[in-house]
């Protein structure tokens, strides 16, 4: 048995796995003393980076989500390659899905966009200092890159038209480090 926090793992399973995701059932003795299982779902770990130009105007993606099923606005995401460091990882996607490079990159941190059975980091930068080149996207993305002033940005997350956890920590990180500088 292996000690977990405050639960006993008695066996550990893994059920699927692919390039994003590892699905893990494990056999356990909860909290309070009861067995049970427990089915943790492993992502792969994920860069979210908020590019933002001298005028203050943020760029977002706008694109269609297969798990939401639904166009999503948000800043550019996406993971982190085996043995690549999160910054390379963010400067790649920022090329890459809308076609912007950055002279200047502020790490604004790391989040968990969840706890309880799914782990998935996702660290956080804001890019600054501009300069746009060609786009390269994956074959499953339709990225459409979209300008917004940066105000109107933040009351997209406060109103509820950014949903994506990452992007919304990631904008609300830059306006409080933005309004301090």
């Amino acid at each position: 048995m292996k000690q977990h926090g405050p639960w006993q793992i008695v066996e550990s399973n893994e059920k699927y796995r692919d390039p994003w995701v590892t699905l893990t059932r494990d056999e356990v003795i909860r909290p309070d003393g009861q067995p049970g299982s427990y089915v943790v779902v492993n992502l792969k770990p994920g860069v979210c980076v908020l590019a933002i130009d001298d005028q203050n105007n943020a760029y977002l993606t706008r694109e269609f989500h297969y798990g939401v099923g639904r166009v999503t606005l948000e800043a550019v995401s996406g993971g982190i390659d085996s043995g690549e460091e999160p910054l390379v990882a963010a400067k790649r996607e920022l090329q890459e899905e809308i076609g912007i490079e950055a002279a200047t990159w502020t790490d604004l941190g790391s989040t968990d966009p969840f706890t309880a059975n799914v782990v998935s980091p996702t660290q956080m930068f804001l890019a600054t200092e501009l300069k746009f080149v060609e786009t390269n996207p994956e074959g499953t993305e339709l990225i459409e890159r979209v300008t917004f002033p940066f105000d109107d940005v933040v009351e997209q997350v406060m109103s509820g038209d950014i949903t994506h956890s990452p992007s919304c920590i990631t904008v609300l990180k830059a306006a409080r480090l933005l309004a301090g500088s």
